[in-house]
Order: C-alpha cells, then structure tokens, then sequence
C-alpha cells in the first residue's frame, strides 16, 4: 500500500475509526478521506455513490456501525440491523463498482455462536444459534461479511474483513444508557467517587469472561492486515486473554481510586457466558497486541478525565 494511496476510512468520529487514523498517520499515510455523518449519511445509497464518484478511494475502511452494549442491542434491534446492512451494502457495492484496491471490512466477535467452542476459532461462525441480546447487530455484521467474501469469489475484489474483540481506548461511548461495559463502569465508578457514594450497582452476575483489546493496538493490527493479508478467510483481532466481569470491575475500580463496594444486579442480563478470539491465525501472520489491560484501563480512564465535559449530561 503507496503512502500516497486516497484512503477513506468511514466512521473516523469513532472509537474504531479515529484509531485507524491516527495509526495510519502515524506510519506516514497522508491522503487520508474522511466525511462525518453530517457530511455522508451511509445509509443513502445515492448519496454514497456520489461520494465515491467525486473522490474514487483507492483504499477503504469500513469502521461505520451503530453499537451500542447489551440495552441498546435488546431494546432496538430493527434499527441495528437496517442500519448495519444498509451502510455495509452501500459501502462495499460501490467499492467494488469504482474499482477500489482494497476493502478492510471490521465485525465483531459478536458474529460467532454464544456457545461457540472456546477459544473462538475463525471456522465457528455459522455454526450454531446467536447471543440473543446482540443478534441483530450480529447477523448484520455476518452479512457484510460475507458480502466481502462473495464479492472476492465472484469478481476478485480484494476485500478482506477482520474481527476485533471487545474494544476499549480513546474516544469511546460513555453514555449509561447504550456503552458498553468497560467504559460504563468507568464513568460509573468515577462518578460515585466524586459524589462520594458508598456503592456501585453493576449489571449482571459478574461471573462472565470476557476479552479486551486497547484500540490502539486494535488499528495497528488492522493497518497490518491491509498491508500485508489478502485471504478469503476473516481474521480475529484479540489478545487472546481473558478476565471474569468481577474482576475487570474490581480493576477499574483501583484504577480509578472507588473505596466503596461493588453490587451486583442479577436480575439484569448478563449476555454470552463466555467469548474468546483463537488469534493464532494474526499471530502466525506476525501481529501481537502491546498494551495489557491494566495500563490500557490507566491509559483510558486519564483519556476520559480529560474530556469529562463532553460527557456531562449524557
């Protein structure tokens, strides 16, 4: 991939997005295209074909989603599944149509069955029923997905697709009602420190395992794989570690200095009991992730401070 390659990476504003900017910046890509939303509405097919008419990308990032945690997935799930496909189809039609070089498509680890063999190799998914509580975002994601994989059989496009696990870092969604669950704890427990409260309620049982990946290492890894992975197959992004959601909780709750107690409320969901990438695959390709969990909460937690006013209100 030339250093003076147009690459357009959708979805720049978010947690995804802005990492893979700021990574490829970092390695000296300059002819970087970006639209917010306001700019490009990706569900408007016309609108996205105009839009590649004028600037032809040479390259594309597809980071563009709605997410949102375990509320948000349950509460509206036509959205997340119209919106997902709609922005995914427009995306990927019109890269193969203005003959884009190369497409990186990023799911989510939520693609693969709740009960799914762990760790998750790539060749469990399809393989057995979805986490009720993310199924629409999932079964969008598996689409786009395998829209890269038919549009590679079919045509020879060189669209590949990468699948994170949880991710966390810089410029993440910390509002209660539809976060997810590392930077909802983190606003949580910040806040009854400074308000000074005896307890936190946190949702669930406490007991699922769970994977998390700092951001940052999230987009170098998928720099990596545009510049040097072409194959049919998706790839898992991870660490290939895990930690129960008590214990995360009881990290975040150090890290942020929180001396009361942690409650747990059973009545809520607690969503996949267990959910681990099998990143042998990027490790045989030569990636490893760099940042641990208890300095990427550190890293995250001083990020948040320093923009807590963005959040106030929310």
């Amino acid at each position: 991939m030339e250093k003076s390659a147009k690459i357009y990476v959708a979805g720049h504003r978010g947690l995804v997005g802005s990492a893979i900017v700021r990574n490829l910046e970092v390695k000296g890509y300059r002819n970087i295209v970006t639209r917010t939303h306001k700019e490009l509405d990706l569900t408007e097919q016309a609108d996205v074909r105009a839009f590649f008419e004028e600037e032809r990308p040479e390259y594309v990032v597809l980071a563009a989603a709605k997410v949102g945690g375990i509320g948000a997935n349950h509460s509206m799930p036509a959205e997340f599944a119209w919106e997902n496909m709609q922005i995914q189809c427009n995306v990927i039609k019109c890269a193969h149509d203005y003959q884009v070089k190369k497409l990186l498509f990023l799911g989510s680890s939520c693609i693969y069955p709740r009960l799914a063999p762990q760790p998750i190799r790539e060749e469990a998914l399809l393989t057995g029923p979805l986490e009720e509580t993310n199924e629409a975002y999932a079964i969008a994601k598996i689409s786009g997905l395998e829209m890269c994989r038919f549009f590679k059989k079919q045509y020879g496009d060189d669209f590949i697709s990468c699948m994170p696990t949880n991710l966390y870092g810089p410029y993440d969604n910390y509002d209660l009602n539809n976060s997810h669950v590392l930077p909802a704890m983190l606003r949580k427990f910040h806040e009854a420190k400074e308000k000074q409260e005896k307890t936190v309620t946190l949702w669930g049982s406490g007991k699922p395992l769970r994977e998390f990946l700092y951001v940052d290492d999230m987009a170098d890894a998928c720099v990596f794989l545009l510049e040097n992975y072409s194959g049919e197959q998706h790839v898992n992004i991870g660490t290939g570690k895990e930690l129960s959601i008590r214990e995360l909780a009881e990290l975040i709750q150090r890290t942020v200095g929180f001396e009361g107690e942690i409650l747990w409320d059973t009545d809520k969901p607690d969503g996949t009991p267990r959910k681990l990438t099998d990143v042998t695959k990027l490790h045989e390709l030569g990636w490893f992730h760099k940042v641990e969990l208890e300095e990427g909460v550190q890293l995250a937690y001083d990020w948040f401070k320093d923009n807590i006013d963005s959040f106030r209100g929310m």
